[in-house]
C-alpha cells in the first residue's frame, strides 16, 4: 500500500518530525486523512519500540500545537501489520478552517493543505479567503443561556470508564467561550437544561394512531443516549422462523447497526437549530431524525466512503472518553454493512435514516408472495451508483403479478379501480406480452402514474428525484402524477413538504 491523498506515512516518531504540519494539512482537507507512524515511504512496516509512550506524545503535541482546537477531530490508535506494532493517526476534516501551528500563526509557514501525497504551504490569499468564511455559530462558540449548570451526571459516566473530572474539566473539555463562559455544548452535557428527547411507537405505518411517546430529554445528553438506546434495546424484538431443518432467529433490525444510527443522530445533530433528534418506530420500519443536512464540504459519495467531518467535536470527544463512539468515521460503514445507502435521505434540512423492520413484511403481503425479496431486489437497483430505467423497467415486467397482487390485496385496489384511472385497455397480461419491431419488450404502454403507485407500494418514502430517475421522466412530470393519484383519491401526503411522504390509501 502506497501514500495517497489521504494516507501518509512516517518511520518513526522524533524531535524533528513535522506530525503538526502533517496533521494540519489533513484537518484542511476536504476528506481528512490518516497518518501512519511505524511504516516507511515505500510502505515496509518497521514497527514501534513503545506505542503506549507516543500515543502519548502524539495527543499531546496535537493537542497542544494547533489552533483552532483539534480536539474531537482525531483519533489515535495502534494496531498491527505484518506482525509488529504500529500507530495510526485518524484526521477528520475540520469545520473552523484554515487551522495551523501556533508557533507560525495563520501564515504560510504555519497553515497547510493536502496536495497529493503531500502536505503543502497555504497561499494566503486562500488562508484569508478560509478565515472569513469559518463557522462561527457552532455549539462552542455559543454561550449558554444558563451559566449555573452542573455536571453530576457527566462525571459519574467518566468514573464509570475510570477517568475523573477535575477543577479544570470544563476548559479542558472545550466548554468554555472563548469569554470564558459556558457553551451550548456545556447545556447539552449539563444535569438538567431544556432539550426534549422522545422516542414515539406508531400503530400502523403512518403517524396517525400515536400509541407510545416516551420522554427522555432534559438531563444530560449523555443520560438521553444511554436511555433512547436502552429502549430501542427493548423494542428491537426477535423472530424466530423455524424451517424443517432448524429455527431461525432474527431481530427487527440489525443491531450494531441501529446502535450506530442513534449514536450518528445524536452527536452530529445540528444543535444550533435547537432542534433534538428524534427517534419513531413503525410497524415495518424505524425512522431516525437528525436536524441538518451534509456538512458543507462533504458529499454523499465521501459520506458513504466513511469520510468524517464531526459537527459537534466537543460532542465526539466526550462521546468517544465516556466509549459511546470508537474511532472517528466509522459508524457510516457499520450501517451500510447491514442497510444500504438508500435508508439515509438526504433534506435540506434534516437527515433521515429509515431501517425497514424484518421478521415481519411491510403491508402484510399476500402468503404466496416473496415480498421482502423483492423489496430487497429494488433496494439494490435503487442504491446501485447509476440507477436508470435500464435496469428498473425490466424488474418492473418480472414482478408485475406480485406488485400487482400487493396493490390489490394489501390496499383493496380492485381491477375495477385500475381500469377506472389508468384505462380501460390496461390488462397486465397483454402489456407482458407485448413487443416492439426491435423484438425487445414494450413498457411504453405501463402508465407512469401506475409505476409511481407500484413504487409507492415498495417504499413510501421515496423521492421524487428518484423516481424521475427510475422512470426516466421529469420531475414535474411526477409530481403531475402524483397529482392525479392523489385527486384518484389513491394516495395521500403524510407530513410536510420536505419532511413528509406519500401514502397509497387503503380502499373501502
Amino acid at each position: 500500500m502506497t501514500e495517497t491523498n489521504r494516507i501518509e506515512y512516517k518511520a518513526q516518531l522524533t524531535k524533528d518530525l513535522d506530525l503538526e504540519k502533517e496533521v494540519v494539512a489533513f484537518l484542511n482537507y476536504h476528506e481528512g486523512g490518516l497518518v501512519y507512524i511505524g511504516i516507511d515511504k515505500n510502505g515496509k512496516t518497521l514497527g514501534v519500540t513503545d506505542s503506549d509512550a507516543d500515543m502519548l506524545k502524539i495527543k499531546d503535541r496535537i493537542k497542544n500545537n494547533i489552533a483552532p482546537s483539534a480536539m474531537g477531530l482525531f483519533d489515535v490508535v495502534s494496531e498491527e501489520k505484518d506482525g509488529q506494532p504500529i500507530i495510526k493517526i485518524i484526521v477528520a476534516s475540520g469545520s473552523e478552517k484554515p487551522y495551523f501551528k501556533k508557533k507560525y500563526g495563520m501564515t504560510e509557514k504555519g497553515c497547510f493543505l493536502r496536495v497529493g501525497t503531500a502536505a503543502e504551504p497555504m497561499p494566503q490569499a486562500m488562508i484569508d479567503k478560509l478565515f472569513a468564511g469559518r463557522t462561527r455559530n457552532s455549539i462552542g462558540k455559543i454561550k449558554s443561556h444558563r451559566q449555573d449548570l452542573n455536571f453530576e451526571q457527566l462525571s459519574i459516566y467518566y468514573q464509570e470508564k475510570g477517568k475523573t473530572l477535575n477543577s479544570q474539566f470544563k476548559k479542558n473539555l472545550e466548554l468554555l467561550t472563548e469569554d470564558g463562559d459556558l457553551n451550548y455544548a456545556a447545556y447539552l452535557l449539563a444535569d438538567v437544561n431544556n432539550i426534549s428527547i422522545k422516542v414515539a411507537k406508531y400503530n400502523g405505518l403512518d403517524r396517525v394512531n400515536l400509541a407510545e411517546n416516551n420522554e427522555y430529554g432534559y438531563c444530560s445528553l449523555i443520560k438521553a443516549t444511554k436511555s433512547v438506546l436502552d429502549k430501542l434495546e427493548v423494542e428491537n424484538t426477535t423472530f424466530a422462523t423455524i424451517t424443517s431443518k432448524e429455527r431461525i432467529e432474527e431481530r427487527l433490525w440489525n443491531a450494531v447497526a441501529l446502535r450506530e444510527a442513534v449514536l450518528n443522530a445524536f452527536v452530529h445533530n445540528d444543535y444550533t437549530r435547537e432542534v433534538p433528534p428524534k427517534f419513531e418506530v413503525f410497524d415495518d420500519r424505524i425512522e431516525i431524525t437528525s436536524a441538518g443536512s451534509l456538512p458543507e464540504g462533504l458529499s454523499q459519495e465521501d459520506f458513504f466512503k466513511g469520510v468524517s467531518i464531526p459537527r459537534n467535536k466537543e460532542l465526539m470527544r466526550v462521546y468517544k472518553d465516556v466509549e459511546l463512539v470508537e474511532q472517528l468515521g466509522s459508524g457510516i460503514p457499520r450501517i451500510l454493512q447491514s442497510y444500504g445507502s438508500y435508508c439515509f435521505k438526504f433534506m435540506d434540512n434534516f437527515t433521515r435514516m429509515v431501517f425497514p423492520s424484518s421478521g415481519k413484511a411491510s403491508h402484510n403481503p399476500a402468503p404466496d408472495s416473496d415480498w421482502d425479496t423483492l423489496q430487497k431486489e429494488f433496494h439494490t437497483l435503487r442504491s446501485s451508483d447509476k440507477p436508470s430505467g435500464d435496469g428498473f423497467l425490466p424488474w418492473i415486467k418480472d414482478n408485475l403479478p406480485t406488485l400487482v397482487r400487493e396493490l390489490q390485496e394489501s390496499f383493496r385496489i380492485t381491477s375495477g379501480k385500475l381500469q377506472e384511472n389508468f384505462g380501460k385497455g390496461f390488462e397486465i397480461p397483454k402489456i407482458l406480452g407485448s413487443e416492439n419491431t426491435s423484438g425487445k419488450p414494450s413498457y411504453k404502454k405501463l402508465p407512469n402514474s401506475f409505476i409511481i403507485l407500484m413504487l409507492l407500494a415498495i417504499d413510501a418514502t421515496i423521492t421524487a428525484e428518484e423516481i424521475s430517475t427510475l422512470i426516466g421522466i421529469s420531475e414535474r412530470a411526477v409530481f403531475s402524477n402524483l397529482d392525479k393519484l392523489k385527486n384518484a383519491n389513491l394516495i395521500e401526503r403524510v407530513g410536510g413538504r420536505k419532511e413528509g411522504y406519500w401514502q397509497i390509501i387503503v380502499q373501502e
